[in-house]
């Protein structure tokens, strides 16, 4: 990667991948393994840590669960992608740099955007200070110190979407001492079609999670919790896990964004208003003919698989194609001897079919330890990443093929 005060000459076109998450390192990857063998072209990666965090399963840190460590530039040496360690202060796109927290200033010709977001924490007075996240390792280790250090009380976890259930089902199965307490605007697994979300509720009962539907958090005290109904509830630890908010590097780049900070991308998800600008992930305001994608790293790594083959595209001067994506599955676990798959259309609606218990649990555990494998198998066979459901006329969008 050339810095700005080197000359630029015949110097190789330099694609800097920002971020490796799920989505950063499927881009990386599938990217440099197509022109692993074209010197004229220079990947790179920054990332502020160099071991991969496998977000799917940070609830299972925040329960003292140890998991494999996965070293990201390793993995990216094996096929001639750099790799920086570092954290994105500021982006120019008018210049085609990006400024680092330690001051270097980068050049590229393409970039790709995959910071992704964190719980929007800003939203609930006093979550700030006195809450826990799930959005990093080190989060996740805080809140297994925190209940590590309990021999009885009360955790609440703030919101009952899919990581809220995944987290309270976790804690309350690995601290059967403590009360856990599950609060949301919404019931467990409302997305779900019928049996299969009142099988979640019967498992989180099974488990001792008392749920709390219609609950709304609107303030985090040092030892309790504000209901927007008035209600105070004790709390010895708060999990916040509803509401995301977008890195706001993006915004502040003058990149153009939607109302949540995200990257609004074209069919090809390049930027709308910066085409040298690839967007993906959490990152990315993604519109599908169902409406906007919403994050998850079921859709997020096809994205990234995208922009690598568009980028690829791009170096034969070829036109990227459009970027077309249908949902298929809801896997949620219930801690380490349960779970509930609600299988979908390819727009996120549940259809009838759903798996639970052994073989429920089976195939959430096959989903979550899936990215790291399929990163190392797209270093030896990159196309095998480009094969996900493209969703039919759920995902067809007026003016596009």
């Amino acid at each position: 990667m050339r810095e700005h005060n080197e000359t630029t000459g015949t110097a190789p076109r330099d694609i800097l991948i920002l971020g490796a998450g799920y989505t950063g390192m499927s881009a990386a990857v599938n990217l440099g393994a197509r022109v692993k063998n074209r010197e004229d072209v220079r990947v790179t990666v920054i990332n502020a840590d160099e071991r991969f965090v496998e977000r799917l399963r940070l609830h299972q840190v925040a329960t003292g669960q140890r998991l494999a460590e996965f070293d990201i530039p390793q993995l990216l040496d094996s096929i001639g992608v750099g790799f920086i360690r570092g954290r994105v202060e500021a982006i120019d796109p008018e210049a085609n740099t990006v400024r680092l927290a330690d001051q270097r200033l980068l050049l590229y010709d393409r970039l790709v955007y995959a910071l992704g977001g964190a719980t929007d924490t800003s939203r609930v007075p006093g979550a700030d200070e006195h809450a826990f996240t799930l959005d990093s390792a080190a989060d996740a280790a805080a809140l297994a110190a925190r209940l590590d250090g309990l021999d009885t009380g009360t955790v609440v976890v703030g919101g009952a979407g899919l990581a809220g259930v995944e987290a309270a089902a976790e804690i309350a199965e690995q601290y059967p001492r403590l009360r856990v307490l599950l609060l949301g605007r919404d019931e467990p697994g409302a997305a779900m079609a019928d049996k299969p979300r009142a099988y979640l509720r019967s498992v989180l009962e099974r488990l001792g999670v008392e749920v709390r539907a219609g609950a709304e958090v609107v303030k985090v005290l040092a030892d309790s919790v504000e209901l927007a109904d008035g209600e105070s509830i004790h709390a010895d630890a708060v999990l916040v896990t509803s509401g995301v908010r977008a890195n706001p590097v993006a915004a502040a780049a003058g990149l153009a964004v939607d109302e949540r900070g995200r990257i609004i991308t074209e069919a090809t998800l390049r930027s709308i208003s910066h085409p040298n600008v690839y967007a993906v992930g959490d990152a990315a305001a993604i519109e599908q003919g169902y409406g906007l994608m919403h994050g998850t790293c079921q859709s997020g790594m096809p994205t990234g698989v995208h922009a690598a083959v568009s980028l690829a595209r791009e170096l034969k001067d070829k036109q990227p194609k459009t970027f077309r994506f249908g949902y298929y599955h809801m896997p949620v676990s219930l801690g380490r001897n349960d779970a509930v798959i609600q299988f979908t259309k390819p727009d996120s609606s549940p259809r009838r079919w759903y798996l639970t218990g052994k073989r429920a649990t089976w195939y959430k555990e096959t989903v979550s330890s899936s990215p790291w494998p399929t990163f190392q198998r797209m270093t030896r066979f990159p196309r095998s990443g480009a094969i996900w459901p493209s969703g039919g006329r759920y995902t067809r969008r007026a003016g596009t093929r």
